[in-house]
């Protein structure tokens, strides 16, 4: 049995792109979540993982580390992580790299906060550039592919790696013309739907994710459990 270690559902992107591959193709894993209690949680982590971070993917007495790390060894266990069609699996295992390395400044400048709604503040150029390519990318795959997942007609590790995205689109508005189509299908995905709900009901909070939400922009609404 796979066990897989996450942490808080509201903050924790990194957690939930191994959680939502694994959980749309029916990989049955243990869920284990360990979550932020201070602003640096290495000590604690490194109890379960080398990196001191999350995720980690426990197996047969392996540690895999690194959420690309999860979906590669998943992906020589099992079907469905990468698409069948060599375009369309080529095609995503770039753009998972890409996500995978990149978009520094939506991450830095959209915090990943699940059960709340922002007006972000003005967007610098590099957030105005990653979430252009955002856009680019998605409307490529639909286009390419046909939809409604970004890499044909199903869900993969592309969906996956992209799907911390889909709420921070929603989070603070961000225009992705039409990938908006792929966003609204993936977060009406079960899997979406269930983080979603753990997020709203867990009453962790850690200052400095709560910070980094406050420099973000204007809260105008939150949803979580006070």
């Amino acid at each position: 049995m796979y066990v897989l270690i996450t942490a808080n559902r509201n903050y924790s992107s990194w957690s939930l792109r191994p959680w939502v591959l694994m959980s749309a193709l029916d990989i049955a894993f243990e869920d284990r979540i360990e979550p932020f209690t201070k602003p640096v949680n290495y000590d604690a982590f490194r109890s379960f993982s080398p990196t001191g971070q999350v995720p980690a993917l426990l197996h047969e007495g392996r540690t895999l580390h690194d959420s690309l790390g999860i979906a590669l060894y998943l992906a020589d266990r099992h079907a469905g992580v990468w698409p069948a069609d060599p375009d369309a699996r080529a095609w995503a295992q770039c753009a998972v790299a890409e996500m995978h390395s990149g978009f520094s400044a939506l991450r830095n400048d959209c915090t990943m906060n699940v059960g709340v709604r922002v007006t972000p503040k003005p967007m610098s150029d590099a957030l105005r550039s990653n979430v252009t390519r955002i856009r680019e990318l998605f409307e490529e795959g639909l286009t390419r592919f046909g939809g409604p997942w970004l890499a044909g007609a199903d869900f993969s590790a592309v969906d996956a790696f992209f799907a911390p995205v889909a709420f921070r689109i929603r989070t603070y508005g961000l225009d992705v013309g039409a990938g908006q189509a792929w966003v609204d299908h993936m977060l009406a995905h079960p899997a979406m739907i269930e983080w979603e709900r753990q997020a709203l009901v867990e009453e962790w909070r850690e200052e400095s994710h709560e910070v980094e939400l406050a420099a973000a922009g204007v809260i105008t609404a939150d949803y979580r459990t006070a």
